[in-house]
């Protein structure tokens, strides 16, 4: 049986089934969006500026290695970033949390704790934001807010708006859920403060490009490799991430030949999940392997991605930040 997603990317005959009840979706996501500018709903503004990245569609679009990207971008300027995500699955019982490098995805979330090692900041997850971000600013010292995967989450207020789309996908057959991967209309485009696109751009957008520093191993880190070290013989590629597709690609661009294994987005792996009945090496995204580490052998690897924008995005986002520190 297919899964709903399948049918996102056409206006195919499910999509048409399912279209009115994405209106409905639409209107309650714009009716909420209305209270929360109308004061109905709080709105918690921070003392620090607030920088959200997010998108509105369902999956992923990159936004992870934008948001290392960007916390490196203002600590080299100068600022004391913190993170704030929602801790997507994370079962914890208290929140919010601080996210530390060794925390427990299976409590915090993937990403977050992905976060947390890639940027040796300040990450704070929960469903309240407002409350995340409090504790940045109370405990950790933070003097500026990065919200991750935060577009819709309008309880906390934003300085600036950056949306991530995926170049190859966009945005499907344009419709909400769940008929479409809409998480809001595409409208909303138009009011962020600066578009990115993961791959291919088109006009107005800033375009970011994904490349592998180098395929590290998950049981012992300090050992790495290049990606090109494993062509010459099949490898298993796993991946639980929105498009998994994309990084089965990154692979065979670099010459490997694959064996695919894909997984729902946030899996929550076993190692029966990334064990195979063979010599072959086991290549994962970054995030999966936080997941897989604490049971991983010396054939599991993952890919180190690094995040590259043009010069015309970094212009753009530091004049906004000056825009916002003038008031």
């Amino acid at each position: 049986m297919k899964s709903i997603e399948s049918y996102w990317g056409s206006r195919n005959p499910v999509a048409i089934i399912l279209t009115p009840v994405s209106w409905f979706f639409c209107l309650a996501v714009w009716l909420r969006r209305l209270l929360y500018r109308a004061g109905v709903l709080a709105v918690y503004r921070a003392p620090v500026p607030v920088l959200v990245v997010g998108n509105i569609t369902v999956g992923g679009s990159g936004k992870t290695p934008l948001v290392v990207w960007l916390v490196e971008l203002l600590m080299n300027l100068g600022y004391r970033p913190g993170i704030v995500s929602r801790g997507y699955r994370g079962k914890s019982g208290t929140w919010p949390q601080s996210v530390e490098w060794n925390s427990d995805p299976l409590q915090v979330g993937d990403e977050p704790v992905l976060l947390a090692r890639r940027t040796h900041c300040p990450v704070c997850v929960g469903p309240d934001r407002p409350a995340a971000a409090k504790w940045l600013i109370d405990q950790a010292g933070c003097d500026i807010i990065v919200s991750d995967d935060g577009l819709q989450h309008y309880a906390l207020a934003r300085d600036l708006e950056i949306a991530v789309v995926d170049g190859e996908r966009r945005l499907g057959n344009g419709l909400c859920l769940p008929a479409g991967p809409l998480r809001e209309r595409a409208s909303r485009l138009e009011t962020v403060d600066m578009i990115v696109a993961n791959g291919a751009g088109r006009d107005g957008e800033h375009v970011m490009r994904l490349s592998v520093a180098a395929a590290v191993n998950l049981q012992d880190s300090g050992l790495n490799r290049a990606l090109e070290d494993f062509i010459g013989g099949p490898v298993h590629a796993v991946a639980g991430i929105g498009n998994p597709a994309r990084f089965f690609e990154t692979l065979r661009r670099k010459g490997l030949e694959v064996i695919e294994h894909p997984f729902p987005d946030h899996h929550r792996f076993r190692f029966t999940d990334i064990s195979f009945k063979d010599e072959f090496p086991v290549l994962m995204t970054e995030k999966d392997a936080v997941k897989c580490s604490r049971f991983a052998k010396l054939s599991h690897w993952f890919l180190k991605v690094d995040a590259d924008l043009d010069s015309s995005f970094t212009k753009r986002f530091t004049q906004l930040l000056r825009d916002i520190a003038n008031g």
